[in-house]
């Protein structure tokens, strides 16, 4: 089985440093694991990693496609995985530092995702119907899925509907999943006390938008109808619809966007917690980076041995 080193945690724990530091130490590459970094115009929102953060160390599925491009946790599973398997060619052991977890978890376990038969005519149905309609008709007929699906989030929901309609549910599909490891894999968790992560979000937060994240947001949007775009239905971005609706203030998006990543970090913490095997790591205590690479050889030795 292949070996990889997974990365994980809240956002804001630091995560990407330590992947940088671990690649330059065990001479290897970085996958991302973040479903928002593909996109080469989304930067600041995104806390990208920098070409100077980097220090030479060769990053992939950074600046993939376009925010305009599909891109889903499908596509992502392809590439990572042939990455994976040419780097594991060269004796490197892939690194994976994420927080999303779906995309997380579609390469680590045997995820299956097959080709989707449609039906043109209920196609054309649904193009027809708004947002609510579907939304409802999804509800209905398959209400499992919508755990994993945002209401704004159209296209999704469209394909929930054909699979449901072809008598595939979304959610069906996912039971009959193994959920087996298809990777040895040593997973690395970053924590800290909740008060101190959440002050880490919010000083974050504040450094995003001393680096322009309203401008950013603004060279994204031609009309209201981008926010409905996957790619804007990330943290950081979405919030700002109220705002170019002239229904909420700066200040105000500001600390929505603070409250959502907050709560999107308690609830990474909990998924984690109980969708793989992971080895937690204080980031308050002074030693943990070289208690992480003292880990990392003794599992190293188990692979030689």
């Amino acid at each position: 089985m292949e070996k990889i080193i997974l990365i994980v945690g809240p956002t804001g724990v630091g995560k990407t440093s330590l992947s940088i530091q671990l690649a330059k130490k065990f001479d290897t590459e970085i996958i991302s694991g973040d479903s928002m970094q593909v996109y080469r115009e989304m930067s600041v929102g995104t806390a990208k990693v920098t070409p100077e953060e980097m220090q030479g160390v060769k990053h992939h599925l950074i600046d993939y496609c376009s925010y305009k491009d599909d891109f889903n946790v499908m596509i992502f599973q392809k590439e990572a995985r042939k990455i994976i398997h040419e780097l594991v060619k060269q004796h490197k052991i892939p690194i994976i530092c994420g927080g999303t977890g779906l995309y997380i978890k579609s390469l680590y376990y045997d995820y299956e995702f097959n080709d989707e038969e449609k039906d043109e005519d209920f196609e054309a149905f649904l193009k027809s119907r708004s947002e609510d309609e579907c939304w409802n008709m999804l509800r209905i007929v398959d209400p499992a899925s919508l755990e994993k699906i945002h209401k704004n989030n159209r296209k999704r929901i469209e394909r929930a509907l054909m699979r449901a309609h072809m008598g595939n549910k979304k959610s069906e599909a996912e039971e009959r999943q193994n959920h087996q490891p298809v990777f040895d894999a040593f997973v690395i968790g970053l924590t800290a006390d909740r008060d101190y992560i959440y002050q880490r979000i919010d000083e974050r937060v504040d450094v995003m938008m001393n680096h322009h994240l309203l401008e950013e947001v603004s060279s994204l949007i031609t009309s209201m109808d981008d926010f409905k775009l996957q790619s804007l239905q990330g943290i950081g971005y979405k919030e700002w619809e109220a705002y170019f609706k002239k229904e909420a203030t700066v200040e105000e998006t500001v600390a929505l966007i603070k409250k959502n990543s907050r709560n999107f970090a308690k609830r990474q913490y909990t998924w984690f917690n109980h969708q793989m095997n992971v080895h937690w790591y204080d980031i308050t205590q002074e030693d943990f980076r070289k208690q992480i690479e003292q880990d990392l050889e003794e599992w190293r030795k188990e692979i030689i041995c």
